[in-house]
């Protein structure tokens, strides 16, 4: 068993409060869920407005094909948000 994690960091200037921020990371966490078979959620930078901080993790039989999901993945966050990804830690385990 392959564990793929990644740990993926946006900077969101346009987030004037944390309550758009809820919005514009529900957004990114729905699409992101229907169209990958992973785990994702909110893991840090709760109180900081306009930085969002996405954890998302996958399974798979396969180191090659995890790293292909994790990059896949945050190919898809960069397009489907407005804002700038600013750091990207992955780690096979």
């Amino acid at each position: 068993m392959v564990v793929g994690c990644c740990i993926i960091k946006i900077r969101a200037e346009w987030v004037n409060s944390l309550k758009d921020k809820r919005m514009e990371l529900r957004r990114i966490v729905d699409r992101t869920k229907n169209k990958f078979n992973i785990s994702i959620a909110e893991v840090g930078s709760n109180d900081n407005h306009r930085v969002i901080e996405l954890g998302f993790a996958c399974v798979t039989n396969d180191a090659a094909v995890a790293d292909s999901i994790i990059e896949n993945v945050t190919d898809f966050i960069e397009k489907i948000t407005d804002g700038e990804v600013f750091d990207i830690e992955r780690e096979i385990l």
